[in-house]
């Protein structure tokens, strides 16, 4: 995924697919998980709502004359029933529900991470840090929709019940529910909009951090090694604090929200009772339908709670679904060609201008051993980033061929599991050696890759041997050790052009140029290009072509022979 400064959604482009589609998306493939639950849930909020009305029913049997013992067990029955309802529907609604819950989370959190692994970018304006939090907090509220319907549902079918239940006893009752509902919605839905904003932002402020935080981590060493980390410190402190002050700024929003929710909903229920007394007092209801108005006051602050916090989970969600449509609507940087490259072959440069590079121009023959000794490191990064299509064929001048045919023409898994480009900071994943050198688990040559980089030393260490535990970004190794794990997974893929960005600068010389003998004997017949200044590889290759500053080939000839007779190279590479 690119990495460039990222901006707040306000700033973005008109996306063709907004949060509401992937809403849309999460509600349609989840529509029966939701309408069993809807159907549970409703039947557990209608089973509360009958519990308080058959207490109502029951106290206005027992004042009438012709009470009997038989009614009595039959409302003491109806209550069992009522109470079996309640707690099955609710057990298994709850479970439904947050099945498909985790199933939908699960499933935007693949898509979203799916579209990062993807060969070719895609045109966002987010860091790493910024996709893995879309890909696991916004993932899982906006699968909360999933949940938040049903329950909307079933508050609503609460709210009706009881509304109708006490418009029997007096239409003032009934006309209370309803009208005081009404207003509750309204009040809270404006309230709902401005929680949607503030947690927007502070998603966005949150995964900024977590972005500066990734950024460091990996920086590190080279931050101690300089003395920026205080620097590194100050800036992520920055970033922190304003995600930490809209995190405040979104928790006062919630408990407004929440507070004014409460309050509303204990006025209505009190406006309720009083009305029910005074009914009950002036002789308009009976004195079972006022308990069973006075239940229904009480119970009816549940639902009436879970409606009234439906639209704040509900413009989170969107908030949330918003983010990822920032990286699941985004267009890839560049559009891939179909074609495969032949087996073999070699490589082409014609005329590329990129950065620093300026009409670069060479030709690697099938199964040659090419060198090439960068005098500008910038310009060195710039070629192995085109190599690896890190950089669009249309984004640089010129063109690159690979087995005769055009990059541009050839599909980017196609190329890279032809030409395998292997960086000089490799990633070090948690595992094992044996994992890290093989992660598909498929390779035949791993003992080889092994031997050819020198790690084994390293195997040989521990009693585990290639089973011995390795930490995220090889914690427990020292750098010559990540170096040579990162080059023997490049060695054990055996594709057919290998290219090898400064494999060795943390090896000592020994070690060094028993690698690049190695190396040498392995890739034998194979194409394979060394990006380094180290005299062993140097000595080792068939050629070395020599990349000047001004981004061009200016020299081309064996390692001895160039420092025989070009001085700058000799001062360049000499140790």
């Amino acid at each position: 995924m690119r990495t460039v400064t990222p901006t707040t959604p306000d700033t973005k482009r008109p996306r063709p697919h907004p949060g509401a589609a992937i809403l849309r998306t999460a509600l349609r493939r989840n529509i029966g998980a939701m309408v069993w639950g809807t159907v549970l849930m409703g039947l557990y909020q209608a089973g509360e709502t009958a519990f308080p009305i058959a207490l109502g029913m029951i106290v206005e049997h027992t004042m009438r004359d012709d009470r009997t013992l038989g009614a009595l067990a039959l409302s003491i029955g109806a209550l069992a029933v009522i109470i079996t309802t309640v707690s099955l529907s609710w057990r298994f609604g709850m479970r439904i529900l947050q099945k498909a819950n985790t199933t939908e989370a699960h499933r935007w959190r693949v898509k979203v991470a799916a579209c990062g692994l993807q060969p070719v970018a895609r045109d966002v304006d987010l860091k790493s840090g910024e996709i893995l939090t879309i890909a696991t907090e916004d993932a899982d509220q906006t699968a909360d929709i999933i949940e938040v319907v049903p329950l909307l549902i079933s508050s609503l079918v609460a709210v009706l019940v009881a509304a109708v239940a006490l418009g029997m006893a007096d239409y003032r009752l009934g006309l209370l529910v309803i009208v005081g509902t009404v207003a509750i919605l309204s009040i809270l839905s404006v309230m709902s909009k401005r929680i949607g904003s503030s947690t927007r932002e502070q998603q966005s402020r949150v995964a900024r951090a977590g972005a500066k935080v990734a950024d460091l981590i990996s920086g590190l060493r080279p931050l101690h090694g300089f003395g920026g980390n205080h620097a590194a410190f100050r800036s992520y402190r920055t970033v922190s604090t304003e995600a930490k002050h809209q995190a405040v700024t979104v928790a006062k929003v919630n408990g407004v929200y929440a507070g004014t929710a409460q309050a509303l909903n204990a006025v209505l229920a009190a406006a309720v009772t009083l009305t029910a007394g005074w009914l009950a007092f002036e002789g308009r209801i009976t004195i079972g339908e006022l308990v069973m108005a006075v239940g229904l006051a009480q119970f009816i602050m549940e639902p009436l709670k879970m409606f009234s916090e439906m639209p704040k989970y509900v413009m989170i969600a969107r908030a949330s679904a918003e983010r990822m449509s920032l990286v699941l609507s985004a267009p890839p940087v560049s559009a891939p060609g179909p074609e495969r490259p032949a087996a073999g072959g070699g490589l082409e440069i014609d005329c590329v201008r990129y950065g620093s590079l300026r009409d670069l121009k060479f030709t690697v023959a099938a199964g040659e051993f090419v060198a090439i000794a960068g005098y500008q490191p910038r310009a060195v990064a710039d070629l192995a980033s085109i190599l690896a299509m890190n950089v669009p064929p249309d984004a640089y001048e010129g063109v690159v061929r690979v087995s005769g045919q055009e990059l541009a023409d050839l599909s980017v898994e196609a190329v890279r599991e032809h030409m395998l480009v292997n960086p000089y900071d490799g990633e070090i994943f948690a595992g094992t050696l044996r994992t890290n050198i093989d992660p598909s688990g498929t390779s035949v040559s791993v003992p080889e890759a092994v031997e050819a980089s020198m790690l084994t030393d390293v195997v040989a260490l521990h009693r585990e041997g290639l089973d011995y535990p390795v930490r995220d970004r090889g914690a427990n190794l020292s750098g010559g050790q990540r170096q040579r794990l990162s080059l023997a997974r490049a060695l054990a893929a055996d594709t057919d052009v290998l290219v090898l960005h400064n494999p060795t600068t943390a090896v000592d010389a020994v070690t060094e140029q028993l690698i690049a003998r190695n190396v040498a004997k392995l890739r034998r017949g194979r194409t394979t290009i060394v990006l380094t200044s180290s005299p062993a590889l140097l000595d080792t290759a068939d050629r070395v072509l020599v990349l000047s500053t001004d981004g061009t080939i200016t020299a081309e000839d064996t390692h001895r022979n160039l420092l025989a007779t070009d001085e700058t190279y000799c001062a360049a590479v000499a140790r």
